[in-house]
């Protein structure tokens, strides 16, 4: 099941710019990354990664095996399967055998473009793994690295007062604490 294998790559998005998280959406992403994948590989590599994220010619999707079908350009763009544009963090989905051309991509990709504007930024690839399960854990223990290290930086104790504040006021509900388990891989990593 090779070509069923998939490979799930989290990012954040870094910019100075504060209005570019509020241009962050699935398809600029997604074209921001597509571009990026063209001038670094070329054809070939957009063709591998486009098949990628599109499930074009795996058996059984529309367009896999035995089809003619044409892919329409705009469904070209990668697979963003999380998004959240507050923290900047970007899930994208590809299939096994061509993660390692999307990861070389990524740090290529030095804007993103919403409403003819364009937002300097840079794709920063935190992990890549084999279940979005797997990219969930890896995130919350970073998350949690990320506040000890903002708690370390604290320059004085209302400073660390104020986060430990904030912290203590989020809370989730179970509802959405189990949002964003309905979609697993293979288990493979």
């Amino acid at each position: 099941h090779a070509a069923l294998s998939r490979r799930y790559v989290l990012c954040e998005v870094v910019s100075e710019d504060p209005r570019c998280r509020q241009c962050i959406e699935d398809r600029a992403l997604g074209l921001a990354v597509r571009d990026a994948i063209a001038r670094v590989h070329g054809d070939y590599g957009l063709a591998c990664c486009s098949i990628s994220f599109t499930g074009a010619g795996e058996a059984g999707s529309p367009g896999g095996a035995g089809s003619l079908r044409v892919r329409s350009p705009v469904r070209v763009s990668p697979a963003v399967k999380y998004l959240n544009a507050y923290t900047g963090t970007v899930l994208l989905r590809c299939r096994k055998d061509s993660y390692r051309l999307l990861c070389s991509a990524l740090p290529f990709v030095r804007y993103l473009e919403s409403r003819a504007q364009r937002y300097p930024c840079f794709l920063n690839t935190l992990h890549v793994g084999g279940t979005i399960r797997t990219c969930q854990k890896f995130l919350i223990q970073y998350n949690r690295t990320q506040l000890l290290r903002l708690l370390h930086n604290c320059t004085n104790e209302e400073e660390r007062q104020c986060i430990q504040k904030s912290l203590l006021s989020c809370s989730l509900t179970e509802e959405q604490s189990q949002s964003g388990d309905e979609e697993e891989d293979d288990g493979t990593e």
